[in-house]
């Protein structure tokens, strides 16, 4: 019986709680073994920017809502 390989899962999108129910927002983040997706929410077929989980903490407490 040949080896199978997991089939890779699609990224599970998300906004910030603080995002607006409108369309002039926002940025989208998914959690992926390599570290964090973000993509513009209102172009998700576009370019998306991988960062590291270790990058992905300092980057939401520097832009944290006070």
């Amino acid at each position: 019986m040949p080896a199978r390989y997991p089939v890779p899962c699609a990224p599970r999108w998300f906004k910030s709680s603080y995002s607006g129910a409108n369309a002039t927002e926002c940025v989208e983040a998914a959690f992926v073994p390599s570290g964090v997706l973000i993509r513009d929410s209102k172009r998700p077929e576009g370019a998306q920017v991988t960062i590291s989980a270790r990058a992905w903490e300092p980057f939401v407490t520097a832009h944290r809502v006070r």
